[in-house]
């Protein structure tokens, strides 16, 4: 067990839902169905079995301690990005700092071009799973040809006796520009939108949590339209700030992680959850300790140059409590 918040106690009436991209969790053999040719030990970064570890080692320690600041304990959901099968999961929570604790996973294989899933693990003593499902993103490039993403993946279940929906996102990134590719981030908005009409159909109370890597800000269209289409509310809003972020390129913050809840969440009632607070974790030990990019997340690597760190993103939370 993680002693980086030693001694605090426990919050029973209290629950942490995270989300945390770890970049590029590839195992160290070859996939003939995924893209996975730099994590290869013969690879020009040199993905051994030793580096594979550390990072395994490194991440369980981040997820062990998401939220334990304030509730004393592990987080009861953590939604994943970028894992590249069920393997690295199974290898993930078999490491050091999670082989204690008693979680499961969902995870469902994509058709993403560079291999890599987004995935949910949870305590099994606190969250009960009824049900799981992806939900594919249909884009096409230019020339009309299919452009392969990251399924959407709908969690449900009882969260301490009550019944969540947690939406686990990866949207397609900017790489080839933000304009140029905000039509592929609009279509995951839609389909978002259509998972949550098709849930209010069944139950118009339904609560529910998105988490993920949107690859765009909170105040983007993408993010806005689900928020005020739906009366969600985004607590993200105003962590957002020129000085901090979840993501860190040529020295500019951008909040791409989020969680956004259903406005049932501030209901009071002593029996149901409610919003408490939601943050970005980025503790010390997640960042860059020197040079030009001290204060950033503290990466695996940087181009083909190993560094040994965690993630590029840092981790997000919300925290729950009865």
């Amino acid at each position: 067990m993680s002693d980086l918040f030693e001694g605090i106690p426990v919050q029973d009436n209290m629950q942490t839902v995270a989300f945390y991209n770890v970049e590029n969790l590839f195992d160290v053999s070859k996939d003939e169905h995924t893209n996975d040719y730099d994590f290869l030990p013969t690879s020009a970064k040199k993905w051994t079995p030793k580096r594979y570890k550390n990072k395994l080692r490194k991440i369980g320690f981040a997820i062990s301690n998401i939220g334990r600041k304030e509730t004393g304990k592990h987080p009861a959901i953590v939604g994943l990005a970028e894992v590249e099968n069920a393997k690295v999961i199974d290898d993930l929570l078999d490491s050091k700092h999670l082989d204690d604790l008693d979680y499961d996973y969902v995870h469902y294989e994509s058709p993403d071009e560079r291999g890599i899933d987004v995935a949910l693990i949870y305590d099994k003593k606190a969250f009960k799973v009824t049900n799981s499902e992806p939900f594919t993103v249909h884009l096409t490039d230019e020339d009309g040809s299919p452009d392969y993403t990251r399924d959407i993946l709908l969690v449900s279940g009882k969260l301490d006796g009550e019944f969540i929906h947690v939406i686990v996102n990866h949207w397609s990134s900017r790489r080839e520009g933000t304009k140029e590719t905000e039509f592929k981030r609009l279509a995951s908005s839609d389909k978002v939108a259509e998972i949550i009409t098709s849930l209010r159909d069944e139950n118009e109370n339904a609560k529910i949590i998105l988490i993920g890597d949107f690859n765009d800000e909170p105040q983007n269209k993408s993010i806005v339209r689900l928020v005020e289409s739906y009366g969600l509310y985004n607590p993200f809003e105003t962590l957002r700030s020129y000085n901090r972020g979840t993501v860190s390129r040529f020295k500019q913050w951008s909040l791409f992680d989020q969680t956004i809840i259903s406005s049932n969440f501030f209901k009071s009632s002593k029996d149901e959850f409610e919003y408490y607070n939601a943050n970005i974790f980025d503790e010390d030990f997640l960042k860059t300790f020197n040079g030009r990019f001290k204060g950033a997340p503290f990466r695996t690597y940087v181009g083909k140059k190993y560094k040994g760190g965690y993630s590029d993103h840092f981790p997000v939370y919300t925290i729950f409590k009865k």
